[in-house]
This record gives structure tokens, C-alpha cells and sequence, in this order.
């Protein structure tokens, strides 16, 4: 039976990932100085962006769940072993995030993106000229997010594996829209001008232990009722 806080608990923990909110800052920025005058290219080239983004998670989250619904057979000791290991996994992930924030290191493995990636990403970021060019060049970013993203949707993907195929549909598509609503919510307020992007990218760089923090803990919890069979 999949349960309801533990597929939001993932969510919540993959949409407040630096790595992510870092990708959306550096879309925003290209977009305004590309197009100064033209503000509404914000919110137009922002939800482009944000659209490939959701597409582009929702169908790998599809091709997981196919992978693990092979992998795992419905009934047997196997599959309560593999979910009890997603409790693990989990707990792994947040002791990688409680070690960023006690050690801060850009890059950091499973939670960040690797910093050999991030000249290619940014490269690929300053060709968006345009709201097309922001959702093509959404498609091709996705691959560059999933290094840093991948560990929860993991887990997710995996749980929601025991399910009917179409039964799936509404969870990825509320898992993903979680992921996406901090996105949302940084280009509406950089478009409404009740900040800039320079101050949400200060933001981020400055809270980005606290976030790591804040996953971690979230994780580790997550992992434990996991295991013990609390959720």
C-alpha cells in the first residue's frame, strides 16, 4: 500500500534541492539579460522551462517504475527485503546531506550536481534567448539535474512500482508538481519584481547548508519509518 506522506515527504525533499533552485536562477538571469526590455519573457521563458522540466521527470519517472515493476515481484520476501533497502537508501542520502551541512563541499555526491557538469550545464543555460528555446534547452538540462535529484525519485519510483501501471499516473504527476512549485514560485516573484534574481541566487548560496540540513533530516526520518514499518 503506498503511503501518502512518504511520497510527499520525497517530493518536498527533491523540490527544495539547492541544485535545482541554483539551474532555475542561472535560466531566469540568461532570460533577463538576453531580453531586458521585454520582462514578460520571464514568466513566458520560466514556465517554458519549468514545463520541460515536469515532462521530462514525469516520463523518467516512468521509465523507473517500469524498471522496478520487472525487478521486483509483487508478492515474496524479495520485495520486503528491496523496500526495506529504499529505507536504507534513504537514510544514505540523508547522512550525505547532514555531511554537507557539517562539511560543506560544492559538488557533493547524490546531492549536488558534480561540479565537472556545471561549466557544460551553464553553456547550454546561456543559449535561452527565447520562451521555445527555454523549454528546448529545458529537455537537455534534465539530464544535468539528475545526479543531484535522482535519490529520492528513486525511492519514490520504487514504492510506487507495486502499482498498476496507469495507477501510477496521479502520483508521478503530484510528486512532479511538488518538485517543480519552487520554480514556479521564483520566476512569479522575480516577474512580479518583489526581488531579483541576484538576491534569490545570494539566498540560496548563503542558506545552502540549512538546506542540506533540512533534506537530511527529512531523509534520515523518512528511512527509519522505512525500515521499522512506521509508514
Amino acid at each position: 500500500m503506498i503511503n501518502f506522506i512518504e511520497i510527499i515527504s520525497l517530493a518536498i525533499v527533491d523540490a527544495i534541492n539547492p541544485c535545482a533552485l541554483a539551474v532555475m536562477a542561472i535560466v531566469l538571469m540568461t532570460i533577463l539579460m538576453s531580453n531586458p526590455e521585454k520582462r514578460k519573457n520571464v514568466l513566458l521563458g520560466g514556465l517554458a522551462f519549468i514545463s520541460a522540466v515536469y515532462l521530462c521527470y514525469f516520463f523518467y519517472g516512468l521509465i523507473m517504475i517500469q524498471f522496478f515493476s520487472y525487478l521486483i515481484p509483487e508478492t515474496g520476501k524479495y520485495s520486503y527485503y528491496l523496500f526495506k533497502g529504499f529505507g536504507a537508501f534513504a537514510i544514505i542520502l540523508g547522512y550525505l546531506n547532514i555531511k554537507d551541512y557539517l562539511d560543506y563541499k560544492p559538488g557533493g555526491v547524490m546531492t549536488e550536481m558534480p561540479l565537472s557538469m556545471r561549466p557544460k550545464m551553464k553553456l547550454l543555460v546561456k543559449k535561452i534567448t527565447n520562451p521555445k528555446g527555454a523549454f528546448i534547452i529545458g529537455i537537455f538540462v534534465t539530464l544535468f539535474l539528475l545526479p543531484c535529484t535522482i535519490g529520492p525519485y528513486i525511492i519514490a519510483s520504487g514504492k510506487l512500482s507495486v502499482m498498476k501501471f496507469f495507477s501510477t499516473i496521479p502520483w508521478l504527476l503530484l510528486y512532479n508538481l511538488i518538485f517543480v512549485i519552487p520554480m514556479i514560485l521564483i520566476t512569479l516573484i522575480i516577474y512580479f519584481s518583489f526581488t531579483t534574481v541576484e538576491k534569490i541566487s545570494s539566498w540560496k548560496d548563503k542558506n545552502i547548508k540549512k538546506l542540506h540540513f533540512v533534506e537530511g533530516i527529512i531523509l534520515i526520518i523518512l528511512g527509519i519509518a522505512m525500515i521499522t514499518g512506521m509508514i
